[in-house]
């Protein structure tokens, strides 16, 4: 049986967003090269629709990383499944994540980054659920949307790698 999704952003709503996000970004980095750095699986969807928009100056790595724990909740022990394939010193960093909860897994990887020596690190996610952040250090410099504490798919997230092809974020309901 199929899973009934809810729509709680449409497509419209998502790309509108993007390229208000892009301005924003575009206008902080005048005059600067941007390094991003995709968070995979999920972020890759959002990191082309963002970069599409960026005006200024990109290059672009990916990063795979998982955190373990029982069930549902991260317990915060990460592994780098993928590292970068470029050096961070001296670089302007965005670290682009397709959604950021407990922020465990960031803050850890924020860490690692930082021993790099890059000129900065910023983070921007296309969805934050701060009510569910753990790690209140994480901040979040350029967040799309700020949404309930709901499972949500498309746009890069999956339900047991479904749906993440969906060109809007929806909701899964039972």
């Amino acid at each position: 049986m199929a899973d009934k999704i809810r729509v709680l952003l449409s497509e419209e709503e998502v790309d509108n967003r993007i390229r208000e996000i892009a301005g924003e970004i575009n206008r902080d980095y005048a005059g600067k090269e941007v390094h991003l750095i995709c968070i995979l699986k999920g972020g890759v969807f959002f990191t082309c629709e963002l970069a599409k928009r960026l005006t200024v100056p990109v290059s672009l790595d990916f990063m795979c990383v998982s955190s373990y724990g029982s069930g549902t909740e991260s317990s915060g022990v990460v592994k780098i499944v993928k590292d970068l394939d470029q050096p961070l010193a001296g670089k302007e960093v965005l670290i682009v994540e397709d959604i950021i909860d407990s922020g465990r897994t960031l803050a850890y990887l924020i860490e690692i980054l930082k021993q790099r020596n890059p000129k900065s690190i910023r983070l921007c996610t296309l969805l934050d659920k701060p009510e569910r952040r753990v790690k209140k250090q994480v901040k979040v410099d350029y967040t799309c949307f700020t949404i309930p504490d709901e499972f949500v798919v498309g746009y890069g997230l999956d339900y047991d790698q479904k749906y993440r092809n969906l060109p809007y974020i929806g909701v899964v309901e039972q």
